[in-house]
């Protein structure tokens, strides 16, 4: 990744991360540009900790649904400390430390962001916990919770179950009090997953992942199937649903969108539910700071213990892509400012 730095017009400048052209993580550069101004209901904060995920690979290939304009900082997730607030902003003020989900852009070393999309740290958390908790926390326990409706006593598999989303649904689920089953491509990764709470674990690169999950499931069957992975993996994990079971449809990570037989939901009376935690951000305000709300009260009490993989400095964005790419993670990784 090359670094260019050029004279800001006002002579008031700051680092950010910017994506120029599409390509690979190579394609992106490190430039001073001007500051940001909060406007009116917006809030500038100074971030310390942007949090990455695997859609950031995506984004910069023009091969994710979001094609922010260019050029454009990766980076959907922060923590830092309010610098200033904009007209009619109430719940912040200077000085505060903040955490937040805004779409894509944290990968600067300023960011003007909606006061609704943030939420105050609690003490006692850091600042590389509280960048965890949004995008992947916040997918899964939408999924589980408000799409899934899983139940304590019920069971659960999470496919991909090491990378950042899965390991939230596994550690969501247990707090949940269900029984999780979690599904990863290699024995490390599975004792990662039995480390975050899994009570079995299931190596998809060397066991039949149709055949186990039915043995696992038993004469009652999977009742929440969580798939942010797809491929071909999403039918063989669906012919193990419960009757009236929940398959949610999180991602593809694997690549191909799998075209699932129809017959399958009917034989088992079982739902397919989508999960767009994007949308749902914007569409359900309040819902969503809701559960916000209760995922920064486990953070903050201990409850919930989210894993950091790794951690790098702004300019080694493109490795540690290469490292979210590659699944050579387990758990997050995040960029330090």
């Amino acid at each position: 990744m090359s670094s260019k730095l050029f004279n800001s017009i006002n002579g008031i400048c700051m680092r950010a991360l910017l994506s120029k052209q599409p390509g690979p993580p190579a394609t992106l550069v490190v430039e001073d540009i001007d500051e940001p101004i909060a406007k009116k209901g917006e809030v500038l904060v100074r971030v310390n900790v942007a949090a990455l995920n695997f859609f950031d690979c995506l984004i910069i290939e023009d091969k994710y649904q979001y094609k922010p304009p260019r050029p454009f900082s990766i980076a959907a997730e922060l923590s830092g400390v309010v610098e200033t607030v904009g007209e009619g902003v109430e719940r912040f003020a200077p000085g505060d430390r903040v955490c937040g989900y805004v779409q894509s852009g944290s990968a600067r070393e300023l960011v003007v962001a909606p006061e609704v999309v943030l939420s105050h740290i609690p003490d006692g958390v850091s600042d590389e916990q509280a960048a965890c908790i949004m995008v992947t926390y916040g997918t899964s326990y939408h999924a589980i919770k408000d799409r899934g409706e899983l139940k304590a006593g019920e069971t659960m598999a999470v496919l991909g179950a090491s990378g950042g989303v899965g390991q939230a649904a596994v550690e969501l689920g247990k707090i949940m009090g269900a029984r999780v089953i979690a599904c990863a491509s290699s024995d490390e990764k599975l004792d990662f997953c039995r480390q975050c709470g899994a009570d079995e674990g299931i190596n998809y690169s060397s066991e039949d992942l149709k055949v186990r999950l039915k043995a696992l499931g038993g004469n009652s069957g999977i009742d929440v199937i969580y798939d942010p992975v797809g491929g071909d993996f999403s039918e063989a994990a669906f012919r193990s649903i419960a009757w009236k079971g929940r398959f949610l449809v999180v991602g593809f990570a694997s690549g191909p969108i799998p075209k699932m037989p129809l017959n399958l939901p009917l034989l088992k009376g079982a739902d397919l539910r989508g999960v767009f935690w994007g949308a749902f951000t914007a569409r359900e305000p309040a819902a969503n700071r809701q559960n916000i709300d209760d995922l920064l009260r486990w953070l903050a009490d201990g409850t919930l213990k989210p894993h950091v993989d790794s951690i790098f400095p702004l300019e080694e964005a493109e490795a540690a892509l290469n490292k979210i790419a590659a699944r050579d993670v387990k758990g997050k990784v995040l960029l330090k400012l």
